[in-house]
């Protein structure tokens, strides 16, 4: 790689992912440009939209990826979706590699009836609602009710839950979003409903996400003693399990223990139990569940069976938290059945399973929705290693020198992009509006004004 000519990298989505790869890129000191495109104005994906508002520490993250910005070599390019103002095609021929880390950007479904009823929503849309996503900012929950069923026990589920009982005093030194904050603080809750469909051994939320559910000022946790009995095989899955599950169990045979402090909200957390089907005459006004018991399969997987035992709950509002996915990008291989990009360790397969050179992967959208923040720098390290090493051995295709760059192609068709010096410029207006408070930022939520605010 040469100077005058050295190798320029597109990488799509902004989140944790995408800002690992642009650092592992640049830290290999071989002159590489890094583009990192983004559809918002904003950076930082999750961390900004995604992690609760209350998790001021996970957000921290943020720090490193300042330092990733300040690069030679890096440019941030918001405002750009693939798709809509660029194609796929467009950034191949300017690009000698693509790398998508645009995650999973939707919910999973259940497929079950009544779905789609008003007041059943996916958990996505309120998760990025409260965060202040300009997509979502106009939404409007009817929290009015007294009871809000949430499906699902991952942690996506815990932070629902725990947002909806947040009191004043919790939310207010937060970035949540204004107009969330004010609709949580006036709803009409008083219970939080979480539904697991497996037991307590297998739920998927970590134990300091289940230790905070323990600590909300203005609501009681609820747990059946009688959910937390353990089948034959759950109780060898425990001893087995390793810490998290049990302390997990323990966690939650001390709250089954704890007297109700009688606090305005509670919320409860049930297992074993499925939605069958959400119902209402033109909006939600109760759930149907069954009731599961616990097989051992064959193979040694413990699986919830559903059984004849139904159950009919009342609820106005409920929060479908059974995983994200990814969507597909016109041009590029996608598995529709994995909902993420075909790829061998980060490698993009075309439908025959051969490599698509210089097209790569990386985050969610390369392994589906699991780990942590963390896990995604070692994913996004794999697929930058695999792409250097590609480069190297000569098997990435050379862009075309007199292509006109991305960012002065949209430009040409009046589109505006948002630099990182835009970004900066909203990330000050909403630590200026924060100022005479508690909060970390006051959020502009809306597209217009974080455009305006970017200059853009």
């Amino acid at each position: 790689m040469t100077e005058s000519f050295p190798l320029r990298v597109a990488v799509v989505g902004s989140g944790p992912a995408g800002f690992y790869a642009a650092g592992a890129l640049l830290s290999a000191k071989q002159g590489i440009e890094v583009d990192l495109i983004e559809r918002l104005p904003t950076p930082w994906g999750l961390v900004r939209l995604g992690v609760a508002p209350d998790h001021p520490n996970i957000k921290a993250v943020s720090r490193a990826f300042e330092k990733i910005a300040a690069q030679d070599g890096f440019r941030f390019l918001g405002n750009l979706d693939v798709g809509a103002h660029v194609t796929h095609a467009e950034l191949a021929e300017r690009y000698d590699a693509v790398i998508y880390s645009c995650g999973a950007q939707t919910d999973r479904r259940m497929g079950i009836a009544g779905e789609d009823l008003p007041g059943s929503w996916p958990a996505t849309a309120f998760v990025a609602w409260y965060n202040g996503h300009p997509d979502f900012a106009d939404l409007e929950f009817d929290l009015s009710g007294e009871r809000a069923v949430v499906i699902g026990n991952g942690n996506v589920a815990v932070d629902v839950a725990r947002m909806l009982c947040l009191t004043k005093a919790e939310l207010e030194i937060t970035d949540t979003a204004d107009g969330a904050i004010d609709a949580i603080v006036g709803c009409g809750l008083e219970e939080i409903l979480m539904l697991g469909r497996r037991g307590p051994v297998q739920a998927a939320f970590t134990t300091p996400e289940l230790q905070e559910l323990g600590e909300m000022a203005g609501a009681d946790i609820l747990v059946d003693p009688a959910d937390l009995v353990l089948d034959d095989a759950s109780a060898v899955a425990l001893e087995e399990g390793g810490a998290i599950p049990k302390r997990n169990v323990e966690l939650l045979n001390e709250y089954a223990a704890r007297a109700p402090h009688g606090h305005p909200r509670a919320l409860r957390l049930r297992f074993l139990v499925s939605p069958v089907a959400i119902l209402g005459d033109g909006k939600v006004e109760a759930i149907e569940v069954v009731k599961n018991v616990l097989v051992q399969g064959d193979d040694g997987q413990i699986r919830a069976v559903a059984t004849e035992e139904r159950e009919t709950i009342p609820c106005s509002i409920v929060f479908r938290s059974v995983g994200y996915q990814g969507v597909p990008i016109e041009g590029v291989p996608f598995d529709d059945r994995g909902a993420v990009m075909p790829n061998d360790g980060g490698r993009v397969l075309d439908p025959s399973g051969a490599p698509v050179p210089g097209l790569y992967c990386a985050g969610w959208i390369k392994r589906g929705p699991s780990g942590v923040i963390g896990t995604n720098k070692k994913d996004a390290t794999e697929t930058v290693e695999i792409l250097l090493a590609d480069a190297a051995e000569g098997r990435i295709p050379r862009r075309a020198a007199e292509a006109k760059p991305i960012d002065e192609l949209a430009a040409a068709r009046g589109h505006r992009i948002v630099t990182y010096a835009g970004w900066e410029a909203i990330d000050a207006a909403e630590k200026a509006a924060a100022a005479s408070t508690s909060r970390p930022r006051v959020k502009l939520t809306r597209w217009p004004d974080l455009l305006a605010a970017a200059g853009a």
